[in-house]
């Protein structure tokens, strides 16, 4: 093996251990990294009308800013609005499992009454969802009592923009860095498999979050249509948490059943609220997906699910961050060296 072959490896191992040792810190700098990134081609949009970068960059950060305002402006005052909907239909939820699963429960499957202790799921319940109710108070209690976790806080959510800003004026420099680094004689390879990176990680981050977004507003306007109080709420965890492959659906399709149980108490609703489910699923397998992804990604449903959850075992927060990016570019390496094994002298001796 030669030495640049040792030194690649080398670099690798530093930067996984680099990683390891500093994510908990590190988080905000990738986030800043993921935001610039994704920001880039609005950039590059708003530089065709002869404006300069910097300028670009700023009325892309204003835009952001707005949204976010108007978000939670408008989406806060709703989701509190289900939360304290949700805190009403505890002593309903409750009532339904004494009298309805736990004798189910017990006449198919012979369990006992004494191993659901449906008074203190109540409280635990109870007092969770009273916490998320509050959930505001509750954190601007804790972060007062801590200064350093305030500090923390401060000091993330400043260097997420800052990051993101800075870059996004250096952009191409920054790109033009990273290749010069590598040895002239594989820069055309490391160009390559850059822009290979670039479609596959543009697909998957721009595609995945207007899929979660419009697949949220499907959920929550298919639940809150058929009469469901917490319809908004269920909407949006099913289609946040999309991002694991037919995780969003079996949740939210489960929450959907047991609060349609609570609220009506007739089958007509459960197969409402499941219609529900199914249409927007369709949509999205069938219309949404092949649309914004397409094939271009190519991880398998389980390679998502072990991704993420590996990611998060190793690094935390920043492993789940990172998992599927890193993922898509394993992949995308994998397949270049699969292409170079089948043109080596070893795979052609083979036949």
């Amino acid at each position: 093996m030669q030495k640049s072959h040792y030194l690649i490896i080398a670099s690798i191992l530093f930067s996984v251990l680099f990683v390891y040792l500093l994510s908990p810190i590190l988080t905000p700098f990738f986030v800043g990294i993921l935001l610039a990134y994704l920001t880039e081609p609005l950039v590059k949009r708003l530089m065709k009308f002869k404006l300069s970068r910097r300028l670009s960059v700023g009325l892309v950060f204003l835009l952001i800013f707005i949204i976010l305002c108007a978000l939670i402006l408008l989406l806060i005052p709703l989701l509190q609005a289900q939360i304290d909907k949700l805190t009403d239909l505890i002593p309903k939820t409750v009532e339904w499992l004494q009298q309805t699963i736990i004798p189910w429960l017990k006449t198919t499957f012979g369990v006992s009454e004494t191993l659901v202790n449906v008074t203190t799921l109540k409280q635990v319940l109870s007092g969770n969802i009273e916490k998320a109710g509050g959930a505001a108070d509750w954190m601007f209690k804790t972060v007062l009592h801590s200064s350093a976790t305030l500090i923390e806080w401060v000091v993330n959510l400043i260097l997420i923009p800052v990051v993101a800003f800075y870059l996004l004026c250096d952009w191409t420099k920054f790109v033009k860095g990273i290749k010069d680094l590598f040895p002239r004689n594989v820069v055309p390879t490391v160009t390559k498999l850059m822009n290979e990176f670039d479609s596959v990680l543009s697909a998957f981050f721009r595609g995945q979050l207007t899929i979660m977004l419009v697949v949220s507003v499907l959920y929550s306007i298919g639940l809150t249509a058929v009469g469901l109080q917490v319809g908004l709420l269920i909407g949006v965890f099913a289609g946040m948490i999309g991002i694991v492959p037919y995780l969003g659906f079996i949740i939210g399709i489960t929450l959907g059943t047991i609060a349609a149980l609570v609220q009506f108490d007739s089958f007509s609703s459960v197969a409402l609220v499941w219609m529900v489910f199914i249409i927007v699923h369709f949509i999205e397998n069938f219309f949404l997906f092949p649309k914004l992804m397409g094939n271009s990604i190519g991880l398998h449903p389980v390679a998502v699910i072990f991704a993420i959850l590996a990611g998060g075992c190793l690094f935390g927060f920043l492993g789940v961050l990172l998992a599927l990016p890193v993922a898509a570019v394993i992949m995308v390496c994998i397949r270049h060296l699969h292409a170079s094994y089948r043109q080596s002298e070893l795979y052609q001796s083979a036949d």
